[in-house]
């Protein structure tokens, strides 16, 4: 692709980024015309989303505190209904994919606006990319009405988040930028900022592991997030992310171990037929090989390397590769069954990559 040759995707959001950033989210909620709030957040984050209504007052309409992962159907329903009982005209998710997530499926119909506050790496608060579980079955879409109108990033809210997360987390970011990178759309402009944060990631992660209080590792690792993110929002994605959406949504797999355990597989797969996507991965994570470079990043900094450890059977491996086979989506090298059942065998296994 030539710099002449390319068409970039924008969208539209309001970026407040800080250590402190917190203390805006009044001024936000207001710049968007709205007076009534409704925050949402899991029980992880009971403390910190109680503590955003508290600080809103009476722009809070009330709380929901149930957001889960893989964003269940019957949940939404449930969500959108306080919604409405309690008159919101806005929505705050506080905490990572799963609040955020369960924002965008409410605003999906409702039209809400969203303010999200991230309080981890996952970067969904950038995209218009949405998705529900239902019947075992994980639905994604993408809609304008459910990206957030605003973020705020706080550094200092991701500093309570355990390393063991914080370090799935952010390769779960990796994973967004990695398949950015040899994406159909993929642009100069989202390529760049996919380099940059991958890189911004892979140097952080190490200084999180050995000091979790580090804020200007945080810092480091939120801004690699957020660029990471704006790439999942603007090109479109491939095999990495349809096989994690199989094994999260059809086997409840935790989101964020699955797609550090699988990505550096899934970059061996298409090595050879993205190889200049390959050499600035490789560049940003300082190897001379991206998936085995991505790999060692995983198990030096203690994250799971085999879907045998986060409640994959290896019965269900068979039915895994049909589901993501099942449906023609893109992908720089064509799918081939057996190689992704032998590629989900590795993954289960936890052995190294292989071209």
């Amino acid at each position: 692709m030539s710099t002449s040759d390319f068409i970039f995707n924008g969208r539209a959001a309001r970026v407040v980024f800080g250590a402190g950033s917190r203390v805006h989210i009044e001024r936000e909620l207001l710049a968007l015309r709205a007076q009534k709030a409704l925050i949402l957040f899991g029980q992880e984050q009971l403390a910190l989303g109680t503590a955003v209504a508290d600080q809103l007052g009476s722009h809070a309409a009330g709380v929901f505190d149930r957001a889960t992962m893989h964003v269940p159907a019957e949940l939404v329903t449930e969500a959108r209904a306080v919604a409405t009982s309690l008159g919101a005209d806005c929505l705050i998710a506080v905490g990572g994919g799963s609040a955020v997530g369960l924002a965008k499926a409410i605003a999906l119909e409702s039209g809400l606006p969203i303010i999200a506050l991230p309080t981890t790496y996952a970067g969904s608060e950038m995209t218009p990319i949405f998705g529900v579980t239902e019947a075992g079955l994980k639905r994604t879409g993408t809609d304008l009405r459910v990206l957030p109108k605003t973020v705020i990033y706080d550094p200092e809210l991701t500093v309570t988040l355990p390393v063991a997360l914080s370090v799935t987390s952010g390769i779960n970011a990796i994973a967004h930028a990695a398949e950015g990178l040899y994406s159909r759309d993929a642009n100069p402009l989202t390529s760049l900022m996919a380099e940059e944060g991958i890189s911004a990631l892979s140097r952080s992660l190490p200084r999180i592991v050995s000091r979790p209080d580090d804020l200007s590792a945080r810092s480091d690792a939120l801004y690699g997030a957020w660029l990471c993110g704006a790439v999942l929002g603007s090109v479109g994605m491939a095999l990495h992310h349809k096989l994690c959406h199989t094994l999260g949504g059809s086997f409840n797999l935790p989101h964020a171990p699955t797609h550090t355990i699988v990505l550096p597989h899934a970059l061996a797969y298409n090595a050879e037929a993205a190889p200049d996507a390959m050499k600035r991965i490789a560049r940003a994570v300082g190897h001379d090989n991206a998936a085995q470079g991505l790999y060692e990043l995983s198990r030096a900094n203690g994250a799971p390397i085999a879907l045998k450890e986060i409640g994959m059977l290896e019965s269900q491996l068979d039915r895994a590769a049909d589901i993501a086979c099942n449906n023609a989506y893109w992908n720089p090298r064509p799918l081939e069954r057996e190689a992704i059942r032998a590629l989900l065998q590795r993954a289960f296994e936890g052995s190294a990559p292989q071209t």
